[in-house]
């Protein structure tokens, strides 16, 4: 679900095809790769409430990623590429309970831009 979101964020922003990721935060990933993975990532989320948390973390991360996207390409704070972000995060927030509904059928999509 978050690659989904995080695809169509870098999408709005034309950089679909590339992946953009702050040089702190590849430090951290090597860091925490050689530790392996945590305990709490092979629980499931059990409950529903827990579910939607965890979605609306990946919505919050997918946001950030487009974001640092617009700034590579040079957007600025009041850029399209930005206010695309922004709305598609605000978007999926507002219908994060539908989401999180169509995830567990897989067969269902949930288009939130409309088109």
């Amino acid at each position: 679900m978050k690659t989904l979101i995080g695809i169509a964020a870098l999408a709005l922003c034309g950089l679909a095809s590339a992946q953009v990721t702050p040089p702190e935060v590849a430090r951290q990933q090597q860091q925490e790769l050689q530790r392996g993975d945590p305990p709490r990532w092979s629980r499931p989320d059990r409950t529903e409430a827990a579910q939607l948390a965890t979605l609306r973390k990946e919505i919050n991360a997918a946001l950030r990623e487009a974001l640092e996207a617009c700034k590579q390409q040079g957007a600025g704070a009041n850029s399209d590429c930005v206010k695309e972000a922004r709305q598609t995060a605000q978007a999926d927030m507002a219908n994060a309970r539908q989401i999180h509904l169509a995830t567990r059928d897989m067969s269902r999509t949930f288009e939130t831009s409309g088109k």
